[in-house]
C-alpha cells in the first residue's frame, strides 16, 4: 500500500470523513440491533468513499481513528468493540480501495465493492468466532450455531447497504470535494462511471438489503 502524502489538504479532508463516519454512527443508534447486539452503522459507506476517493491507507486511518473515538465516547464494548469495528471496516473498505484504484471505473467501483462485502463477511465470521464468546459470556459452541443464521447474513446485508450507499453517495461527494478544491479535478478517464443507470442500480441494491436488514431485524 503506498504511503499518502500527508499534506494539509490531504489531513483536512481526512478530518472531514472521520467526522461524517463518527456523525453516521451516532444517527445509527435508532436502528434497531440484530440477536440484540448486532448494530448497523453507516460508516464503512463514508470510509469507502474515502478510500476511493483518497486511496485505501486513507480508509485504514480514518477506521482506527473513528473506531477508537467511538471506544473512549459511545461504546459499551471497550477494546473488543474496538478491534472488531477496525477489522470490519479495514476487511470492507481497504480491498474496495485499492482495486478501484486499480480500475478506476463504475466496474471497478462494483467489483472492489462485492470484494469488500465478501471478505468482510468471511473476516467477521472468523473473528466472532473466536472473540464472541469472550464478549458474550457463552461456550464457543453457542457462538458456533450462530455464524451461520446471525452472522453471516447480518454482514452480507451489513456489507450490501453499505455497498448501496457508497455507489449512490459517491459522485455528489467528489463532486463537492472538487468544487471546494479539496481534491483534485477529474482527468476524464474515468469511464463509465456513476451515470443515471448506476444511479438506479445503487437504489435497487440499498432498496432490496435495507428490507432484507428490517426482516432479519424482525421489524417486518
Amino acid at each position: 500500500m503506498q504511503k499518502p502524502k500527508m499534506t494539509t489538504k490531504y489531513i483536512t479532508v481526512v478530518a472531514m470523513f472521520c467526522a461524517v463516519s463518527f456523525i453516521s454512527v451516532l444517527i445509527a443508534k435508532v436502528i434497531p440491533n440484530v440477536a440484540g447486539f448486532l448494530s448497523y452503522e453507516p460508516k464503512d459507506a463514508v470510509i469507502v468513499i474515502a478510500g476511493f476517493i483518497m486511496g485505501p491507507a486513507a480508509s485504514a486511518i480514518i477506521a482506527l481513528i473513528v473506531s477508537f473515538i467511538e471506544m473512549i465516547s459511545i461504546s459499551t464494548t471497550g477494546p473488543i468493540g474496538f478491534l472488531m469495528n477496525v477489522l470490519a471496516s479495514c476487511a470492507f473498505a481497504v480491498p474496495a480501495a485499492w482495486l478501484y484504484k486499480t480500475n478506476r471505473s463504475y466496474k471497478g467501483a462494483i467489483v472492489g465493492l462485492g470484494l469488500g462485502v465478501v471478505l468482510m463477511t468471511v473476516c467477521m465470521l472468523l473473528w466472532n468466532y473466536i472473540i464472541t464468546p469472550m464478549y458474550m459470556g457463552v461456550e464457543r459452541e453457542v457462538v458456533a450455531g450462530m455464524l451461520a443464521g446471525v452472522f453471516l447474513p447480518f454482514n452480507l446485508i451489513k456489507g450490501g447497504i453499505n455497498a448501496g450507499l457508497a455507489l449512490l453517495l459517491y459522485k455528489p461527494i467528489v463532486g463537492a470535494l472538487r468544487k471546494a478544491k479539496l481534491v483534485e479535478p477529474s482527468t476524464g478517464g474515468q469511464k463509465g462511471k456513476f451515470s443515471l443507470g448506476g444511479t438506479v442500480f445503487a437504489l435497487v441494491v440499498l432498496a432490496t438489503f435495507v428490507l432484507l436488514f428490517l426482516v432479519l431485524a424482525g421489524v417486518i
